[in-house]
């Protein structure tokens, strides 16, 4: 029987600037550091100039250090850690497929 998940896992809020290219900045530097996203959401904030992005990433040693990279890039206003908050991933999950089937939006 395998182990039970133990994983902890943390939602990343990020204020950028919205333009082109700034979510590849974003998860790029994730990616070079070998360290996976399980779950992305951005949307636009107030008149578009603005997005915010939510991450959904499992708690490791090496976040706080990837965090501290993160808020260097140039497009990134603000990063705010919600430690084990997942709960925003795991409503939207719910609304899309419920009982296990991808829900049509009206």
């Amino acid at each position: 029987m395998p182990a039970p998940d133990t994983r902890r896992e943390t939602v990343l809020e990020l204020r950028v600037n919205n333009h082109p290219g700034v979510m590849s900045h974003v998860v790029g530097l994730f990616a070079r550091r070998r360290y996976n996203v399980e779950a992305i959401l951005c949307l636009p904030v107030d008149d578009g100039a603005q997005s915010d992005i939510w991450l959904l990433v499992n708690e490791s040693d090496r976040l706080s250090q990837i965090i501290s990279q993160v808020e260097k890039l140039a497009d990134v206003r603000t990063v705010v850690r919600h430690a084990e908050d997942s709960c925003l991933f795991a409503d939207l999950r719910q609304q899309m497929y419920g009982g296990g089937e991808l829900k049509e939006s009206a």
